[in-house]
């Protein structure tokens, strides 16, 4: 497990030109969620720090995609878990499709208006690639094996940080795995 002083003295390093990138991804590979931040669409920092000792669900999502429905069954999770301590966190992205094309206000639109969401909405972000938001690369580093490749993939973060389970597109919201998973994670202490 890597330690706070470690992670600044290796970013502080790398800003300075000292350590090499290797190191740090290796080094952020060995931490946990709670290391990332993300924005809101009103530009508020989301710091998942804020979240420990909680389960989050992160969902890439996007606005013209054929699972944007999802956003429902999304919203019906965060109804029936937030007071248990469930954090959902949508993160739009274009990566896929360009189904994500408009900004701030054409997300909530979709989001807020059509769909009712009530959770967390992030800023547009790249969740794939070399330009991948840290999360994202993070998690790839973490499980190679479950990248998103599509929008509405899901990544169930647990209590302490950790990645517990990925969830491809095709997963629904409802669906017994994701419940099983989330059921788990909260009813752990």
């Amino acid at each position: 497990m890597i330690d706070r002083r470690h992670l600044l003295a290796l970013a502080a390093g790398a800003l300075a030109g000292l350590v090499p990138r290797r190191s740090i991804a290796a080094s952020m590979s060995r931490g946990n969620a709670h290391a990332f931040t993300f924005k809101a669409l009103d530009g508020s920092p989301i710091l998942l720090s804020s979240y420990a000792g909680k389960p989050i669900l992160i969902v890439n999502t996007a606005s013209l995609c054929g699972y944007t429905p999802q956003y429902g069954g999304l919203q019906a999770l965060w109804t029936r878990y937030r007071e248990r301590g469930l954090l959902v966190l949508g993160v739009p992205s274009n990566d896929f499709g360009g189904q994500e094309p408009g900004g701030a206000a054409e997300i909530n639109q979709t989001a807020h208006a059509q769909y009712k969401v009530t959770f967390p909405l992030t800023e547009k972000v790249t969740v794939k690639g070399k330009d991948a938001h840290p999360f994202y690369r993070w998690a790839l580093a973490e499980r190679p094996a479950e990248a998103p490749r599509w929008n509405f993939h899901k990544y169930l973060v647990g209590r302490d940080g950790h990645l517990r389970a990925g969830f491809a597109s095709a997963v629904e919201p409802a669906d017994p795995r994701i419940i099983v998973a989330i059921e788990r994670e909260l009813a752990t202490a």
